[in-house]
């Protein structure tokens, strides 16, 4: 079947369509999503705990914890091979159920070793998981609706990282073990499966939407039809498989990751490097902020207030991020984001030793927030955007690759600087990576993105 944001235009009753659409298939994206995005957001806090338990220290510790960011760069690849073979769905529930088994390890790992491959496995799986329902969403929704699809997308995951820390929290004051957190991931995982294989199928559930649509179509058009005069016929009679995708004859053949990373490469060079240098401000967002308020003197408790707040801001205007995209433009939702979160951590490198530095921390925070909330799904939209629509999965991989390097790679960069140089140093060089990718959104997102 065409894929449905190719299947009609942007009119008002389409669009309509389409939201009934997601809304019939939310069981089998959104619902899997925020349970997979509350189980990895209540065991990441600690991982670190688990491993000092082992007889890690501090820096073994903080190691084992980013083999899970390690497992998300290193999984993309060989996620984008499986999704081009066995699709989106089947794809989804593999990686869920090899999950369960990294969930197990967590929970009996007897040594250190054990238990940073269980961490790495979970993170295989989640970029597995995360690439699947991007390659779907990218080829099943209509393009006047793909960012807000895509924004919901994104912020169904917060709402399940952002929730998944106080369900740790309750777990551990009743039962006093880190290994709860484990269970709350396994129990989320087996939910997530559950949904993902019982649930509708959206794929059939859009073959018979579009059937529909066919069928309301063509009786619109016999209606509209002259009366029979009896002359000859002089143009030619559709046959079926004519133009409905049916027959595949001269359907684009399906290219393999390194192939498809090649034949995109100018693409990926420049609009994917822009993405990742968002990725890279949006990771270094988290070491910045804390690191920060321990740096002027504040306490745990109001650093937590401070940056929860910041959380706050940034989860209500991830639809607000989609509705900017969808009606203006990416370029409206993705400068705005990158100059607020640019200037946000410049300002902040300037006011350190200040007098009121606790009220520069808090406003900035929120600052840094606004920005944050207003690029979300922008990451996922633009990808959507220039992937193949035919077979995305192969350069999505490629794409969410190069996202994931620079959200792993910005904590290292912030790190060596501030040893090296000072903490404003640092922060200031993170706003200049937010300023640079933001000219380089202003000069490749008109050159690749369509209006």
């Amino acid at each position: 079947m065409e894929p449905y944001s190719t299947v009609r235009g942007t009119e008002g009753v389409i669009v309509d369509s389409a939201r009934k659409l997601l809304l019939r298939f939310a069981p089998m994206i959104y619902g899997p999503t925020v349970l997979f995005g509350l189980g990895e957001g209540a065991v990441s806090p600690l991982i670190p705990i688990a491993a000092a338990r082992l007889g890690a220290d501090l820096a073994v510790s903080g190691l084992i914890a980013s083999a899970l960011v390690i497992g998300q760069l290193c999984g993309n690849i060989p996620a984008g091979w499986l999704v081009a073979r066995v699709g989106e769905r089947l794809t989804m529930a593999i990686a869920g159920t090899i999950a369960i088994v990294g969930a197990m390890g967590l929970i009996f790992s007897p040594s250190l070793g054990l238990l940073a491959a269980s961490v790495f496995l979970i993170g295989v799986c989640a970029a597995a998981f995360g690439l699947a329902r991007h390659a779907f969403m990218t080829t099943k929704v209509p393009l006047s609706f793909r960012a807000r699809a895509l924004a919901l997308l994104g912020g169904t995951f917060r709402f399940g990282m952002f929730v998944g820390p106080f369900i740790a929290a309750l777990l551990l004051g009743l039962t006093g073990t880190t290994a709860s957190a484990a269970w709350c991931l396994a129990v989320c995982l087996v939910a997530c499966v559950l949904l993902v294989l019982l649930g509708p199928d959206p794929e059939r559930v859009l073959e018979s939407e579009a059937a529909r649509l066919d069928a309301d179509e063509r009786r619109a058009r016999a209606l509209q039809q002259p009366a029979d005069t009896g002359e000859a016929v002089t143009g030619s009679i559709r046959l079926p498989g004519d133009g409905d995708g049916s027959d595949r004859a001269d359907a684009p053949r399906r290219e393999g990751v390194f192939r498809t990373m090649a034949r995109y490469r100018r693409v990926l060079s420049r609009l994917g490097v822009a993405a990742a240098s968002l990725a890279a401000v949006r990771s270094a967002r988290q070491v910045v902020l804390p690191l920060w308020g321990l740096s002027i003197g504040l306490d745990a408790h109001t650093i937590s207030l401070v940056v929860g707040v910041a959380g706050a801001i940034d989860f209500a205007l991830f639809y607000a991020s989609g509705q900017v995209m969808d009606r203006f433009g990416r370029l409206w939702a993705v400068m705005p984001a990158m100059l607020l979160m640019g200037t946000g951590f410049l300002a902040l490198a300037l006011t350190h030793d200040l007098p009121d530095a606790a009220m520069w921390f808090a406003m900035l925070a929120a600052v840094i927030g606004v920005g944050n909330g207003l690029s979300s799904g922008i990451l996922m939209t633009l990808g959507a955007d220039v992937a193949p629509q035919h077979d995305p999965a192969p350069f999505l991989s490629s794409w969410r690759t190069l996202n994931d390097a620079g959200g792993a790679a910005a904590p290292v960069i912030f790190s060596a600087l501030a040893a090296v140089a000072t903490l404003s140093v640092a922060t200031g060089a993170m706003g200049a990576i937010a300023l640079l990718g933001a000219l380089g959104f202003w000069r490749w997102v008109p050159m690749f993105v369509r209006r």
